[in-house]
């Protein structure tokens, strides 16, 4: 090559980023995950090339290779994992109706106006009205953004500079480290706790209650159980005290369960004269990151007039979501508890036939379920799981779907329980792709 001859230099053949652009790959991804996820794809591909890594061909192909599925870091997940409702993979799984109405949500809405008189109308009047027909002892309700929201909302509102009464067992440490006593003492209320870990009395909470009372807070300790020499006060009795009772029930649960027969609900604590529930609406009842409010329409309106209301309020994609949750057909939630475990079984030795046909080895195993999310702790819901080697589990977790089992007793297991059921194809294509690349097939004799 002579002195300024550069045709030979694979640099010089490197194609121009607007050339690159022009690919109608990339051209339909910019409408996905925007320009500048796009051109960065590119740079990084046009870098390579000049490194001599690929070939100057190959640019666009591996900018589109590279390229995220869509403009969120957020990856879905298939929950193998036999929690439920799992904190840490975002709680409730929304149903297909409360999908369909946060996108109908998405763009403008008629929130806050009626579209027949043109006139401004009472924000998410509808997730409200059906909320309250799900609660019809209710004498009204309102939402907010989370359950602890709720239950700050109602002590600010009810309680800041006065007292609540609350029992020394019930003051929780809820997720992420946050205890409910910081949590309440926040809003400028004081907690007068009374009893002691294990056993509190209808006479500790009378003998507490003065002119300085705002209101006696009743919490579910929904993420563990005190078992043995103890006594706690039903709503009941506590409502027979002269002080409105509050009780956070936590988990959303708005009517009784024969699922769960210790799990407080919402009419039941209303019947039994509660003056305010607070709860989580993606728990059990399976929607939406809400905090729900129902009871004594004197009350309820005092916390939603409240200035903290504002800042507490929820949006547009909540208000759809929720409603959709209230109105629609079963929750994801719902169907996994509800699941026959005849059927789970089916599908789970099918998986494991289906695996055994392509050299996988996996074992079928009795395994038990739990609700998770702080709700019905102790109670254990039993069930079926696909048992592999434990070295599956962080391969599965990385992979394209991430699959997240358990690691139990020397195996990762993997529990159908809350994996769809049009998703078992894709979670055996997961497995079998995982299997390759570890090298964990075992051909089959007939194929070797």
């Amino acid at each position: 090559m002579t002195a300024g001859d550069h045709s030979a230099d694979p640099r010089r053949r490197v194609p121009r980023t607007d050339t690159v652009l022009a690919d109608p790959r990339l051209a339909a991804a910019v409408g996905t995950v925007g320009r500048a996820e796009v051109k960065a794809a590119v740079a990084r591909a046009q870098d390579r090339a000049r490194r001599g890594e690929i070939a100057p061909a190959e640019v666009a192909d591996h900018a589109v290779a590279t390229l995220p599925v869509r403009a969120t870091s957020l990856r879905p997940v298939l929950n193998a994992t036999g929690v439920v409702v799992h904190t840490n993979l975002g709680r409730a799984a929304l149903s297909a109706a409360a999908v369909d109405a946060l996108v109908a949500a998405a763009g403008h809405t008629d929130i806050e106006i009626d579209l027949t008189t043109g006139r401004r109308a009472r924000r998410g009047r509808g997730a409200v009205e059906a909320l309250a027909a799900a609660v019809p002892g209710a004498g009204a309700v309102h939402v907010v953004n989370n359950g602890a929201a709720a239950l700050v909302l109602a002590a600010t509102a009810l309680a800041a500079g006065r007292e609540m009464v609350i029992s020394r067992g019930e003051l929780v440490e809820i997720g992420a480290g946050f205890r409910l006593p910081d949590l309440l003492e926040s809003t400028g209320a004081r907690l007068r706790e009374v009893g002691t870990t294990n056993r509190t009395t209808r006479a500790d909470y009378a003998d507490a209650i003065g002119p300085q009372t705002a209101f006696i807070l009743k919490v579910h300790p929904s993420n563990f159980v005190v078992r043995g020499f103890t006594s706690s006060v039903d709503t009941a009795d506590l409502a027979g005290l002269p002080a409105p009772v509050v009780v956070d029930i936590g988990s959303g649960l708005l009517a009784p369960d024969r699922l769960l027969p210790g799990e407080p609900d919402a009419a039941t604590a209303l019947g039994a004269g509660a003056a305010l529930v607070t709860a989580s609406g993606d728990k059990l009842l399976g929607g939406p990151q809400a905090g729900l409010i129902l009871g004594d329409a004197g009350l309820v309106d005092r916390l939603r007039r409240h200035p903290l209301a504002r800042a507490l309020r929820v949006d547009k994609l909540t208000l759809a979501a929720l409603e959709a949750t209230l109105r629609g057909p079963a929750t994801p939630t719902r169907q996994a508890l509800d699941i026959d475990p005849d059927r789970l079984r089916e599908r789970t030795e099918r998986l494991r036939a289906d695996l055994a046909l392509a050299g996988v080895a996996a074992d079928v195993v009795a395994a038990a379920a739990v609700v998770g999310g702080g709700g019905a702790p102790g109670v254990e819901l039993p069930s079926v799981a696909l048992a592999l080697d434990p070295d599956y589990a962080t391969a599965l977790r990385v992979g394209d779907p991430p699959v997240v089992g358990r690691v139990e007793h020397g195996a990762l297991l993997l529990d159908l329980r809350c994996v769809p059921p049009g998703m078992d194809g894709t979670l055996r294509d997961a497995i079998l792709r995982t299997a390759d690349e570890m090298g964990r097939r075992t051909p089959r004799p007939d194929r070797a």
